[in-house]
């Protein structure tokens, strides 16, 4: 990026996507990227000119002995559909402590081709606060995705296959293969296949119509891609011994005794690595102002994990002083796993929470108007109303009590819209510091890293700053109390009810000393800290309903399903993929927000 000015480029009047392809022809090539920021060259396994993978094995045998540099989370408060820009915050702020001359790096999420074609687009950032090239970020990288889905689907092919041949042979059959009867029960599958859109038309399904040798025919379905067990596995192991151990434990289906039928047990699970071991090493790419970026696992925080992988954050923390990392969507629930998933699992203890927070989205939780993605917003969230910010600050006190109970000391970043009032954005200044939290107005989606100063030193003063870095609950806390504690300590809710098949299977596994190892990943909507997304502020007197328990044995998580969300999303009306398209003249790819 040397002698380009990337505040030279007008954002209110470039798309998101002209941005990127401007500034793309300044990037730094990876081979120096890497360079310049301690990577080796045999360290580096480059795709092409600009996009890279990081040995992170080598990598970090070689680093072993270097101490870490501050480790720093990006979260935010209840976003409206349209998301309030924790992206493009993550990359403002690696691009602001860039600026101060801070050796700086980022982590994020590779964006799900749901959300890319649907209603949020790319997950890139924005404005001039984005990582680049654009393109191959938005449509598949260097393939992780694809992997995930490939290794969990062969997981399917190898349940659907072994279904069909112990119904239609006898054991003297099987045994001539070597093939032990597993007896699986059809009605009781786990797992369902898994592609990386958003088609509620696919959500249940009925395969295996036909002859005896078109399958056994049963009720199926399909998930997103990245709410796959496989993506978690992804996002927490340590190295490909962990790995391959994690992928042999995943639960596809149960037999007719109710006995756990694992990838083991249908001797699939090492196949399913091998499709995982070139997506085992992080991506490297650059921000706009070309601070080094890496990009691994999958996003989806309110159905999945919905973290930067912790092997791209090991290895980041080595080569840097300044390490940004990403969290999805709000605290409630990106925050709560970064904090009691994702720390308990790396070892790793955060400098700094920052909790993104817009004005627009405070406005809707102090009672605006309705946003939905695809119409013009309301005249309310681009005029002054300062008193729909007032009665909105409840939720993001609410996110700030959630960080400090982690003995963090949070940043609230004001994400300032050109549009916003400076009035508005003083009372929210002026309620994060009132509730304890450092708060820095930023104006990054316009301005870049300059504009990320502000936000970039609260940050290092925080960083400077002594806390005490601790979990929500002992690691001993039986799952229906972590449940409970979670529900009531971050959510708000009074207490928690079960359904009778959640209630069985919540009781089966506390008497499980397995069990009792495994983190509980809760499954909620992004859009409320309630389970109900039309509840917004900081909703009161209700109580969490679960309404299922999934076991992830290879991920080591519980997943507690709260209300009514679906592990495939729909497609809206007015999807994003109307307004992407090819130059047929250059081959350039246009239109991705």
């Amino acid at each position: 990026m040397a002698g380009f000015d990337i505040t030279t480029l007008d954002p209110t009047k470039l798309a998101d996507w002209q941005v990127a392809e401007e500034a793309e022809k300044h990037m730094t090539p990876i081979a120096g990227l890497a360079s310049d920021w301690g990577i080796l060259k045999e360290e580096l396994l480059p795709y092409g000119h600009y996009l890279g993978k990081v040995d992170f094995s080598a990598l970090l045998k070689r680093l072993a002995d270097k101490p870490n540099g501050k480790y720093i989370d990006v979260t935010a408060i209840t976003p409206t559909p349209l998301g309030e820009g924790k992206s493009t915050t993550t990359m403002g702020l690696v691009q602001g402590l860039g600026r101060l001359g801070k050796r700086v790096s980022g982590a994020i999420r590779q964006p799900s081709g749901g959300p890319t074609f649907n209603i949020k687009g790319s997950a890139a950032g924005g404005g001039l606060a984005q990582c680049i090239p654009l393109t191959p970020f938005s449509l598949g990288l260097t393939g992780d995705i694809d992997n995930v889905t490939n290794a969990h689907n062969l997981a399917m092919v190898a349940l659907t296959s072994r279904l069909q041949h112990e119904f239609i042979n006898t054991d003297e059959f099987l045994a001539r293969r070597n093939l032990k009867r597993l007896d699986i029960d059809p009605r009781n599958v786990q797992m369902k296949w898994v592609m990386d859109f958003c088609a509620q038309a696919l959500r249940d399904i009925v395969i295996g119509q036909g002859s005896a040798m078109d399958g056994f025919m049963m009720k199926s379905g399909f998930a997103i891609s990245v709410s796959s067990e496989v993506m978690a596995i992804l996002a927490v192991f340590k190295d490909l011994k962990d790995m391959r151990e994690r992928m042999g434990k995943i639960v596809v289906a149960y037999d007719k005794r109710g006995n756990p039928i694992t990838t083991r047990d249908l001797e699939v699970d090492g196949a399913m690595t091998a499709w995982m071991v070139r997506a085992a090493n992080p991506n490297l790419m650059q921000t706009l102002e070309g601070q080094p970026v890496m990009v691994h696992a999958g996003p989806f925080a309110n159905i999945a994990v919905g973290q930067s992988s912790i092997v791209a954050d090991q290895v980041a923390l080595k080569l840097s002083d300044y390490h940004v990392t990403e969290s999805g969507f709000g605290a409630d629930i990106g925050f709560e796993k970064f904090w009691n998933i994702k720390s308990r699992i790396s070892g790793l203890v955060p400098s700094c929470a920052v909790v993104v927070a817009t004005v627009r989205a405070l406005k809707m939780h102090g009672g605006g108007p309705k946003v939905t993605p695809g119409k013009p917003l309301d005249e309310a969230y681009t005029k002054s109303h300062p008193a729909l910010v007032e009665k909105g600050l409840v939720n993001l006190l609410a996110h700030i009590e959630t960080v400090k109970k982690s003995g963090m000391k949070p940043v609230v970043c004001i994400n300032a819209f050109y549009t916003d009032d400076r009035e508005e954005i003083e009372i929210v200044r002026r309620a994060a510091e009132a509730a304890g939290a450092r708060a820095a107005v930023s104006q990054h989606w316009l301005k870049g890293g300059a504009g990320a100063q502000e936000l970039a030193e609260a940050v290092v003063d925080a960083c400077n700053e002594n806390s005490e870095f601790k979990f929500l609950y002992p690691d001993e806390t039986p799952l229906r109390k972590r449940i409970e504690i979670i529900a009531k300590e971050v959510y708000g809710a009074d207490g928690v009810t079960y359904t009778p098949e959640a209630a069985a299977k919540a009781e089966r596994l506390e008497k499980e000393p397995d069990a009792a190892q495994m983190k509980t990943c809760m499954v909620k909507t992004h859009l409320s800290l309630s389970h109900d997304p039309t509840l917004k502020g900081r909703p009161t007197g209700w109580t969490l309903p679960i309404r299922d328990i999934l076991t992830y044995a290879g991920a080591g998580f519980i997943v507690p399903v709260a209300g009514d969300i679906k592990l495939m999303p729909g497609t809206s009306s007015n999807p994003a993929f109307r307004r992407v398209d090819v130059d047929t003249k250059t081959g350039k790819v246009k239109g991705l927000f």
